[in-house]
């Protein structure tokens, strides 16, 4: 599905979880009551839906966090766009953010990408966050990594925390 993908530090890793280091990158996000549909908003920038009508690659993962009280999509934009070459998203609802760099607990997961199995493992890593005494400074985040046709078994999902490292 994706030729990149966001690029990390591996800081260190345990049997649940590790930590990353994500430098600073480039977003394309909009709000999300239906993902099917904000995927869609966000595929159609990517696929030329822009003011440059330029073509850009698929990047993974695909992200959903809280913001604001409401869920919010983003697709990373390749390492080759800064902010004076990004293409402005045709579409109002559809913005350009970016991500300062900071440091990620994360747990990776197989199956389904659904509402119950990404809040049984984001609660995993929360409980383990907290008992090692790492402070997390954000909302938990659900990144996939495949397209819906791979099978269960063999999909990476994640649940991730910023963490204060």
């Amino acid at each position: 599905m994706a030729t990149e993908e966001a690029k990390y530090e591996l800081v260190s890793k345990n049997d649940i979880y590790e930590i990353r280091k994500y430098s600073d990158r480039l977003a394309v996000e909009t709000i999300t009551s239906d993902q099917s549909y904000s995927f869609r908003k966000l595929y159609n920038y990517i696929s030329g839906g822009n003011e440059k009508k330029q073509k850009i690659e698929m990047t993974t993962p695909v992200t959903v966090i809280e913001k604001s009280g409401v869920m919010t999509m983003q697709f990373y934009l390749p390492k080759v766009f800064v902010e004076s070459n990004v293409p402005v998203p045709a579409e109002a609802d559809v913005r350009i953010i970016k991500i300062e760099e900071g440091y990620y607990a994360v747990l990776r997961y197989s199956g389904r990408s659904s509402d119950a199995n990404f809040i049984k493992h984001k609660e995993i890593l929360e409980k383990e966050l907290s008992r090692n005494n790492i402070s997390i400074i954000g909302n938990p985040i659900r990144a996939t990594y495949n397209s819906p046709f791979t099978l269960p078994p063999f999909r990476r999902n994640e649940a991730m925390f910023k963490i204060n490292y």
